[in-house]
């Protein structure tokens, strides 16, 4: 038998929440039909809006009945799928930026709630300001799965590579980076990150990705990878929407952190100030 496959998505989702739901299930039926046993979909999958505190509006708790749609995805498909990013509501208010792991049966496996908010001025001058609407969570995640143990993350917590190092410590071995990446940012910085946490960490790292227009003040990069723990970009999506497939070796992984040991090599205990 051979490794085991994992599809990752790249779509451009909008305000049009069917619309949405629709593209996703075609996703999903593709990555089944090519015998993947987990499909990643980029964070925003279920709602991309013109305006700050347009996701609030729709946010909904898990149990709601926008995401008892997508469970039920996975569960007509038999397949696990990853939830790169769902508004979670908390409050009138505020919501969380959910990465939610669901079973072939449907049963949500493990919820991460993004740690890292986006709060950030572009050279352009163009402001994010994530945490006006976005309650951060509190905590790692790292969860089984038919493709291995999965370290979870979303977009903004790439640029933090303690994370990936702590998610690898606990026994990840492929990390999910769902993202909904700037046009600009996503130029300049979106595969060096990539292939740098996949180095670092000795680990398969799986980014699925929005991409193009969608409204008139949001336009993401796309370029949806998969990167080997050798940092070899090993699987891409093309323009547009689609998935792209890769296979999760465990034996590579181990040769390549016995290629070059730097676990044994830490020093954990000089690298705080």
């Amino acid at each position: 038998m051979g490794a085991p496959l994992l599809a990752f998505g790249q779509m451009t989702a909008g305000g049009d929440v069917d619309k949405n739901v629709a593209v996703c299930a075609g996703l999903v039926a593709e990555a089944r039909a090519r015998g993947a046993s987990l499909l990643v979909l980029p964070e925003c999958f279920a709602f991309m809006g013109a305006h700050d505190d347009d996701v609030s509006k729709m946010a909904e708790p898990l149990d709601g009945a926008l995401f008892d749609r997508y469970r039920a995805l996975a569960r007509d498909a038999g397949l696990w799928v990853c939830f790169g990013g769902f508004p979670e509501k908390v409050d009138g208010t505020h919501h969380h930026n959910a990465h939610v792991v669901v079973d072939e049966h449907g049963a949500i496996r493990a919820v991460y709630r993004k740690i890292h908010l986006f709060d950030v001025t572009l050279p352009s001058g163009v402001e994010y300001r994530e945490s006006r609407h976005t309650s951060a969570g509190d905590a790692l995640v790292v969860v089984d799965s038919p493709v291995g143990k999965l370290g979870l993350s979303v977009c903004y917590d790439l640029r933090f590579p303690e994370l990936y190092r702590a998610l690898a410590e606990r026994g990840a071995e492929v990390l999910l980076v769902p993202a909904a990446f700037t046009l600009t940012t996503g130029k300049e910085h979106w595969e060096a990150l990539l292939r740098a946490r996949a180095i670092e960490n000795a680990c398969y790292v799986v980014a699925a990705a929005q991409t193009g227009r969608h409204n008139e003040r949001r336009d993401t990069y796309g370029h949806a990878l998969a990167v080997d723990p050798w940092g070899t970009v090993v699987a891409q999506c093309k323009d547009g929407t689609g998935i792209a497939l890769c296979e999760i070796d465990r034996t590579w992984m181990a040769e390549v952190r016995a290629r070059i040991p730097v676990w044994q090599h830490r020093r954990p205990e000089l690298y705080r100030a």
